[in-house]
């Protein structure tokens, strides 16, 4: 006996059931379809290794010679003699200068029968041509700067979403003589939707310690080129910013032109050098050093600070010495000795300063926060050390006890405290 099956037929009260589970199964697959389409793709440029040998780009030649590939030795020659001469090195035959140079970087050539025409850069080895420049000596370089170029072009600020030329001349320039240790990601994979123009207006200091933490950084560099053209495929115009920290603070900016659209890679690469120089300059003067609210773990007090707070506690302590001797001979009998008692209770728990890092959105909460703290229970003074208006202003507390007391002091006064090595992190 065979059995008939009838077709599935839902009713009326398990229709609209149906259609929801059938459209949040097609939202699902469009969801991931539209996830992996954002982070696939070519987009990533990696960035080249970093070298220490002394690089020379921008050399002109314009040779001639027997035919094609004796015209372009010549024109090699040439720019090995004149970057030689750039860098103010003694005079030495070719023999001995060809065995100074690691590699020649071929910018734009232009190849004839017997004319070689070409814009040349010349690596020179440090260890060998070092001794000769005078210049073989170590030199002091920053901590790890995570480098985010930014690119605005027609109102749209892009980052690592595509590949665009801005990101292609930081990861190609050869910084490995720089002062600034650039971290430089290739903004492949998921980086494209970390990284974005968005992060670098963020001000929250844990956001922050989560992207420096995966590459290795200790503070943020934002090198901004604003490009207009004054027509398609004509002169380009490049404003260009630099900016740095968690809080984006203005450091310097300057502009370039480029005649048509093939002239945008070198203006570009001028840029960055011109960026290189200003970030070396701003670090040779104190002003590019880390953040200390980025990490709560990491913050130092600087020695100047750090001598003076010495030189106060040691005051403090000379001061009861004296105050102690001062009363020690009046005091005799029981009533004295009973009176006496409670001092070394007074003075057991001593003072010690402590970084406090307090979220600060606006002016009237940076004052509530100067109020309360110096209003709590064992603190005996309060100086700011660094101020952020929008964002994470950092105090100095001296205390009277630890610092867990101290966290435990702010938890019941209602802050919402992160206890860190020697400091604190508070927030309403």
């Amino acid at each position: 006996m065979s059995i008939l099956s009838l077709p599935y037929r839902p009713s009326a009260k398990q229709l609209p059931a149906l259609i929801g589970a059938i459209a949040a199964a097609l939202l699902c697959v469009v969801a991931a379809a539209s996830l992996m389409a954002q982070v696939s793709g070519n987009r990533g440029i990696a960035p080249v290794a970093s070298s220490t040998d002394i690089d020379v780009g921008g050399i002109e030649v314009n040779t001639t010679g027997d035919n094609a590939e004796d015209a372009r030795m010549n024109g090699w020659k040439e720019a090995q003699r004149l970057a030689w001469a750039e860098l103010g090195g003694p005079d030495i035959p070719d023999s001995q200068l060809d065995t100074l140079v690691a590699a020649i970087v071929v910018e734009e050539e232009n190849i004839g029968p017997r004319r070689y025409i070409a814009r040349l850069g010349v690596i020179f080895d440090r260890q060998r041509a070092g001794s000769l420049l005078g210049s073989s000596g170590q030199r002091a370089r920053s901590a790890p700067m995570l480098t985010l170029p930014t690119l605005v072009s027609g109102g749209t600020q892009t980052m690592f979403e595509v590949r665009n030329p801005w990101q292609r001349a930081w990861a190609q320039y050869q910084f490995g003589s720089s002062t600034i240790d650039y971290v430089r990601p290739s903004g492949a994979g998921g980086e494209s939707l970390l990284l974005t123009y968005g992060q670098t207006g963020r001000r929250s200091r844990a956001w922050w310690n989560n992207i420096l933490d995966q590459f290795g950084a200790a503070d943020v560099l934002v090198p901004i080129a604003n490009l207009r053209w004054e027509y398609p495929g004509g002169p380009v115009e490049g404003r260009f910013t630099a900016r740095y920290g968690p809080d984006n603070r203005y450091l310097d900016e300057f502009t370039l032109r480029a005649n048509n659209e093939a002239a945008l890679p070198a203006m570009l690469d001028r840029a960055v050098q011109r960026f290189d120089s200003i970030y070396s300059a701003a670090l040779s003067a104190g002003r590019l050093r880390p953040d200390p609210t980025l990490s709560l773990d990491n913050i130092e007090i600087s020695p100047a600070l750090r001598a003076l707070l010495d030189e106060a506690r040691r005051s403090e302590q000379a001061d009861r010495a004296a105050a102690a001797s001062a009363d020690q001979p009046g005091e005799s009998g029981g009533a004295s000795s009973t009176e006496a008692e409670p001092q070394p209770e007074a003075t057991a728990a001593a003072a010690a300063t402590f970084a406090v890092q307090v979220a600060t959105p606006d002016a009237a909460s940076f004052d509530n926060a100067l109020s309360l703290l110096r209003g709590t229970p064992g603190v005996s003074a309060v100086a700011v050390t660094s101020t952020a208006i929008g964002g994470a202003s950092v105090l100095r507390v001296t205390y009277a006890g630890e610092l867990s007391a101290l966290a435990g002091a702010l938890r019941s006064r209602g802050w919402a405290v992160n206890e860190g090595s020697n400091a604190l992190g508070i927030s309403r």
